[in-house]
């Protein structure tokens, strides 16, 4: 997948997953800090690539992204594996609560939103014909469907014209079907 459409996917999963199980309480800094949150976790899953976007937020840029990239053990390894998910989870539960103020923002909203972007990443590349190796280190590729003759080609046709504004229209389409949960939300928000 590309980035565009990870970062729609994770868009669209988060709405899901706010209007199904909403928060208590929100204010406009949580709200706007796990929309940002969710697009960066969509983005993470490809931290093993020099050109990702946040390595453009360091001082360096590509330069830094080039030399941690041994780390990751090449592209669609460990930031795409179980393995992977486990850490990130982790480490995310040691950093934010570290770099948010929580009389501001609710950090467990954030890390809640953050791990969905993460999550839908993996599951937008699991049906390319690279599918993941969710067991790694062992060299196991998973991906839906099983056969990956089936599955797409990242950037091609399907994407652009079928999987992006699937997406899109997807999230249309449950915003408009569910304002209810999404009044709901904002009126939390007003209130926060």
């Amino acid at each position: 997948m590309t980035g565009r459409t990870h970062d729609a996917i994770a868009f669209a999963s988060l709405i899901t997953v706010a209007a199904i199980n909403p928060p208590e309480s929100l204010n406009i800094a949580t709200a706007t800090a796990a929309v940002v949150g969710n697009i960066i976790g969509a983005t993470l899953p490809d931290v093993d690539q020099s050109t990702n976007r946040l390595w453009d937020f360091l001082p360096g840029r590509d330069y830094v992204g080039k030399l941690l990239k041994p780390l990751f053990l090449g592209h669609r390894n460990l930031t795409h594996s179980f393995l992977g998910v486990f850490i990130v989870y982790h480490l995310l539960g040691i950093v934010l609560p570290k770099v948010l103020n929580p009389q501001y923002v609710n950090y467990e909203i954030v890390y809640a939103a953050m791990m969905i972007g993460y999550i839908s990443h993996l599951f937008g590349d699991a049906i390319t014909k690279e599918g993941l190796p969710l067991l790694f280190p062992l060299k196991l590729r998973f991906g839906f469907p099983p056969i990956s003759a089936f599955r797409i080609t990242t950037g091609k046709w399907i994407e652009n014209i079928i999987i992006l504004p699937g997406t899109a229209a997807y999230i249309f389409w449950f915003i408009g079907n569910h304002h209810g949960e999404f009044v709901r939300l904002l009126k939390l928000i007003s209130e926060g």
